[in-house]
């Protein structure tokens, strides 16, 4: 540091002998040491101001530190030579794909473990229908029996099931084509993936395809359970309850 009056520089150096995650960060001990001369008013600014820093500076690392012990703890193992990573399973229902590929290498945010899940699914409805459900308010809480917020616009908001889900349209092409960054309140804070919802028009149905991208690893069954379950299953209720209601 430099003592202003003077101009002069002084050199010193700051040791931490006990840092720890078991140790609260206001007990650890900051010792501060100075070279003989002039200066002991940088000296004793460290001991008390820098000192306060320095300990804002270890919360941070801390915090860090356990960071990545949590996220190294769930990397997923790799593949022995020549096997595919990914797994089909056989249709069931109108569900004609279900697949996912572990993403060992496809780091999002702050380097989290991510995998890609890859899902299509037949609806009793035509695309521009499907489409609707997904982009207008009432529709979206018809089927998720939840209040929402649905912003469907490049840049607008989507909030679903009471918070858990949330997110932004990105890209919208009507009856063809949705993309939102989309995250589970239970994930990495701010941590987003990119979902991208296609939709074609068959003989008298139509075909969802979701491919969504960058799902924590220790996520992955969740989330596609989310899709199934809160979305799909209940999109193909409210489709039923239309038709009986126009019967």
């Amino acid at each position: 540091g430099t003592v202003k009056e003077s101009g002069e520089k002084h050199k010193g150096s700051v040791e931490i002998p006990n840092l720890s995650e078991e140790n609260e960060v206001d007990d650890t001990e900051i010792n501060v040491s100075k070279k003989k001369g002039e200066g002991d008013v940088l000296k004793d600014l460290m001991r008390t101001e820098g000192a306060t820093k320095v300990r804002e500076a270890l919360r941070d690392y801390l915090k860090a530190l356990k960071t990545e012990f949590t996220l190294g703890m769930i990397l997923p193992t790799k593949a022995p030579a020549g096997q595919e990573p990914a797994m089909e399973r056989k249709p069931s229902g109108s569900s004609v794909q279900d697949s996912v590929t572990p993403q060992s290498l496809d780091m999002v945010g702050v380097k989290i473990p991510t995998v890609r899940i890859h899902m299509r699914e037949v609806f009793n409805s035509p695309a521009d229908e499907l489409y609707s459900i997904f982009t207008k308010k009432e529709l979206v809480q018809k089927f998720s029996k939840c209040p929402a917020v649905i912003e469907a616009e490049k840049g607008g908001k989507l909030q679903m099931f009471e918070g858990c889900v949330s997110g932004e349209y990105t890209e919208l092409v009507p009856s063809q084509r949705i993309v939102l960054k989309w995250r589970c309140r239970s994930w990495p804070d701010e941590h987003y993936a990119t979902v991208a919802l296609n939709f074609q028009d068959l003989a008298a149905q139509s075909e969802l395809e979701l491919e969504c991208k960058g799902v924590p690893v220790s996520h992955e069954e969740s989330t596609r359970q989310c899709w199934k379950k809160q979305y799909f299953e209940e999109i193909h209720v409210l489709l039923q309850q239309s038709k009986d209601n126009m019967e």
